[in-house]
């Protein structure tokens, strides 16, 4: 059974953590902690991220079209789904203390079988990347989990252990 933990106020965190409070269950195995940010619907079976040592890799689950009481969106308009799907895989990675620039890559998912569809939620997919050009697959699927759902990006990210500017000295009085 899930415990869940709340991630405590910046006082109660260790010193290196500064990242948002959010839930955390800690039920897969020690060293691996799912993420269930505020801001996402609470509805959904399954955690947004997991984060794990080394280099704090994050696994989200499929991001969705979903406002925060887990209904459907712009039914029917693929490119609006595909907006709120990276506002939500945002949330969710922040929830794990990642961003965007942190992803390592991408799927997309676009229920469809007219090309013109998945270059529109590819469009979306990419303005919300930014100038940050980490493989993706796109991919055309029958049907995706909710009603009415047409879109669906997951991701993996990984950022350092350490907060920047740099990462603990190894102790071998060299430098790099």
């Amino acid at each position: 059974m899930p415990v869940n933990l709340s991630a405590g106020t910046a006082a109660e965190r260790p010193p290196h953590d500064s990242g948002p409070v959010v839930t955390h269950d800690l039920c897969v195995s020690t060293g691996i902690e799912l993420v269930r940010p505020a801001g996402l619907a609470a509805t959904a079976p399954y955690a947004y991220a997991a984060v794990t040592e080394p280099g704090r890799m994050t696994f989200t689950a499929g991001a969705c079209p979903l406002d925060a009481d887990g209904a459907t969106v712009a039914v029917g308009d693929v490119a609006a789904q595909a907006r709120q799907v990276m506002t939500n895989l945002v949330t969710a990675l922040e929830g794990a203390g990642s961003g965007l620039g942190d992803v390592l890559k991408t799927t997309v998912y676009v229920a469809t079988t007219d090309r013109s569809d998945l270059v529109a939620a590819w469009e979306v997919v990419r303005e919300a990347m930014g100038g940050h050009d980490a493989p993706s697959t796109l991919v055309g699927v029958t049907v995706l989990g909710y009603p009415d759902q047409l879109v669906e990006v997951e991701a993996v990210a990984v950022r350092d252990s350490w907060r920047e500017p740099a990462p603990p000295h190894d102790g071998d009085g060299g430098t790099a």
